[in-house]
């Protein structure tokens, strides 16, 4: 029994799911989700904010220096 349904009930849900999607068209929607949860977890684990902010150089370090 997973989550309050029992194998007869998963069986029919299954059948259903076939007949709407059709046998072909499962692995392109598993595929689907499969990819958007992995970029979901990706973007959680990346930092909040990305800096945008321009490296200084050595040039541009000398050029202040100059001045």
């Amino acid at each position: 029994m997973i989550g309050g349904f029992g194998v007869w009930e998963l069986l029919i849900i299954l059948v259903i799911v076939l007949v709407i999607f059709g046998a072909k068209k499962l692995p392109e929607i598993g595929g689907g989700i499969g990819k958007a949860i992995s970029n979901f977890k990706k973007a959680t684990s990346e930092p909040d904010e990305i800096d945008v902010t321009p490296k200084s150089t050595p040039s541009d370090d000398e050029k202040k220096k100059d001045s």
